[in-house]
């Protein structure tokens, strides 16, 4: 596994790939578009494989290498251009940049395949930050949009894997009019963990409900993340409690806040 602080980071590309995860295709499709609006400001091209699907993760940390390792094969053709593939999803890009060579790594012709397109893989926010560099304290209409406070939650997998909550925080602090807001189980795990929370319910609730609670105390009216299983998790659970806490996926709260929303038709 290459060490985050010895990435290389290119110059700003002309064309790259989405990787749009599962999640985001079937429950957050406009975090998806809000990416690519992101990605198209800035003067990228943005290319979307049809064939594209799971990145596996699901089979693979349920101890089924043989199932993941089947998901990634069929779509490791998919991205043949060397351009850089974005993910709008810290966890799902950790597994294509950190595990799929290892799905593949005694495969002579699989296995050079999934270390090159491991190279070009990066989480959004990352790839904003690092990459393209943008500068939302510029962004033309920010100013003018309601004060805003928020708390940011990076799932473990992104943190752990790809570091992104460092790039997520530079993001939130650089946008006008937003207060990003630390809370005490900030760093801790919202209980989802994928088949974690269908196979252990209870210790998933509890998790969730503490991560809700002390998101909450600190008066934020958002939560944002850019990991949809955790949104999906935190939001329903809240809406369950009766526990008024709105989320939104990064990509989404940017596009929003930068000023950007009525830009696209």
């Amino acid at each position: 596994m290459q060490p985050r602080q010895q990435r290389h980071y290119p110059e700003p590309p002309q064309q790259v790939y989405l990787f749009a995860t599962c999640l985001v295709d079937l429950f957050l499709p406009q975090a998806g578009l809000d990416a690519v609006r992101l990605l198209e400001r800035e003067g990228v091209a943005v290319h979307f494989p049809r064939g594209q699907s799971c990145c596996g993760q699901p089979a693979y940390s349920s101890g089924n290498p043989e199932q993941a390792r089947s998901v990634a094969s069929a779509q490791l053709d998919l991205f043949a251009q060397p351009w850089p593939v974005v993910v709008p999803s810290g966890s799902c890009a950790g597994m294509v940049r950190h595990h799929w060579p290892l799905l593949f790594e005694h495969d002579p012709v699989a296995g050079p395949k999934a270390r090159e397109l491991a190279g070009r893989v990066y989480e959004l926010s990352e790839f904003l930050v690092r990459v393209l560099k943008v500068d939302f304290a510029k962004a033309a209409g920010a100013a003018a949009l309601a004060p805003e406070a928020v708390v940011l939650h990076t799932s473990c997998a992104a943190r752990r894997e790809m570091g992104t909550r460092a790039h997520g925080v530079e993001l939130l602090d650089a946008l006008p009019g937003v207060r990003r807001i630390e809370h005490q189980r900030e760093s801790e795990c919202c209980g989802f963990g994928g088949t974690f929370s269908l196979k252990h319910p209870d210790i998933s609730g509890a998790m969730v409900a503490d991560k809700i609670a002390s998101a909450r105390a600190t008066g934020a009216e958002r939560l944002v993340s850019a990991d949809c299983g955790c949104l999906l998790n935190i939001g329903h659970a809240a809406a369950r409690q009766g526990a008024p806490l709105p989320v939104e996926h990064l990509a989404s709260f940017l596009w929003r806040r930068s000023g950007a929303a009525g830009e696209a038709a």
